[in-house]
């Protein structure tokens, strides 16, 4: 009877493994279907997600008016210290991308449109200037002069103008945010924000029902603390992007650079990517002012620009941040260039907060591999110690 048992047993294990086999096969036979169904899932749920990351950006804010106004001695603002704190942190945000579509958008692309409308006499300017350099000058190198006959071929004013522009920005809005997805966003945004606390309980809830005390502990601990690297990167790196685009502007302002307002902007927004973005944005930065100002207000550009992410790296950028991510620029570098290879600039903006939460846990695992290893060797000892006694 026990033979005919593990008979039956081994029966099943290979029947299971070959419909395992079989269901892996066709899954990957079809995989451009399932990719094409989870896109289109998450193009029909995009909404939701837009609305949870609205929430999730205001949530800071949102909660600390909050605690502020549940100090207040008016008992009507004391009850309804969340909805006002949810509803102020929305006017604040509204004011700030007004600001940003009326003062600074219009600035920049009216600059884009003028650097390209102007780019051929700019750079027939560079080519005198070029001239006039002696000849065993490194400007007039085979390489600077491959780059520059690659320069004098792209014409711009096809690609780039304002009505292309506008094209770009009214493609871009009527895709991702009609008018029905941007009411979802709101709303789902608000109730996010005025029942964060059920919806965190849920979760508890649905968590410790499924796994053990333990297991729970864990996952409320990378939960927290992923919620805690997350939200203190991304709202530090805007921060600091908005403090060094401004001090870029005003700097280059004083060096009467052209076209401030755009290099700020460009330094300001690709400083948000760490490493790499600061890179790619004084190397624009410093063409752009090559071609419209010069040999010599391209060179104190460049100085300036380079001392001042000195400063931002050094000084601005780790008293926002803190020391909440403790990672190695080694790290970092790697994490940026892994995550813009597989998910472009999104990837390489995420992938320092993403690295630290994985390091936390392989840290953990390490720590706790070692702690068992240390106690599995500690009992070994006494047991052979014991064993020596009794002899």
């Amino acid at each position: 009877m026990k033979e005919v048992k593990n008979n039956i047993t081994k029966w099943m294990y290979w029947f299971l493994f070959a419909i395992s086999v079989i269901a892996i096969y066709k899954l990957l036979d079809n995989f451009a279907i399932i990719t094409s169904a989870i896109g289109e899932f998450i193009n029909i749920i995009a909404p939701f997600l837009g609305g949870l990351l609205i929430a999730y950006i205001l949530y800071i804010p949102a909660s600390r008016i909050e605690k502020v106004l549940r100090k207040s001695k008016n008992r009507l603002i004391k009850n309804n210290a969340r909805k006002l704190g949810a509803f102020i942190a929305y006017i604040i945000a509204i004011i700030i991308i007004i600001v940003i579509l009326n003062l600074i958008l219009p600035t920049v692309i009216t600059s884009i449109v003028e650097l390209v409308n102007n780019f051929q006499g700019y750079y027939q300017t560079l080519l005198d200037e070029i001239a006039k350099l002696p000849e065993d000058s490194i400007w007039k190198s085979e390489q600077i002069k491959s780059i520059l006959s690659s320069i004098q071929n792209i014409d711009l004013s096809k690609i780039i103008n304002i009505d292309t522009i506008m094209q770009y920005a009214k493609g871009a809005i009527s895709l991702a945010t009609g008018v029905f997805d941007i009411f979802v966003m709101v709303i789902v945004s608000i109730y996010a924000l005025l029942e964060r606390g059920k919806i965190l309980s849920f979760a508890r809830k649905l968590i410790s029902a499924i796994f053990d005390e333990e297991i729970c502990q864990k996952v409320g601990k990378y939960f927290n603390d992923s919620n805690k690297i997350f939200y203190k990167f991304l709202s530090s790196q805007i921060i600091d992007a908005i403090i060094v685009g401004i001090i870029t502007t005003i700097m280059m302002s004083i060096l009467k650079v052209r076209y401030a307002v755009l290099l700020g902007f460009i330094i300001g927004l690709f400083n948000i990517i760490p490493y790499f973005g600061a890179i790619v944005a004084v190397a624009i930065s410093i063409l752009i002012t090559l071609i419209t100002g010069g040999f010599t207000q391209a060179i104190w550009m460049a100085i300036s620009v380079i001392i001042l992410q000195q400063i931002d790296a050094n000084i601005i950028n780790p008293k926002i941040v803190g020391n909440s991510l403790e990672i190695s620029p080694l790290l970092i570098i790697f994490s940026v260039t892994v995550g813009g290879a597989y998910f472009g600039v999104i990837g390489m903006f995420l992938a320092v907060p993403v690295a630290t939460v994985l390091k936390i846990v392989i840290d953990d695992y390490i720590q706790f591999k070692n702690k068992r290893k240390m106690l599995g060797l500690n009992n070994k000892t006494k047991f052979d110690v014991d064993n020596q006694f009794k002899i």
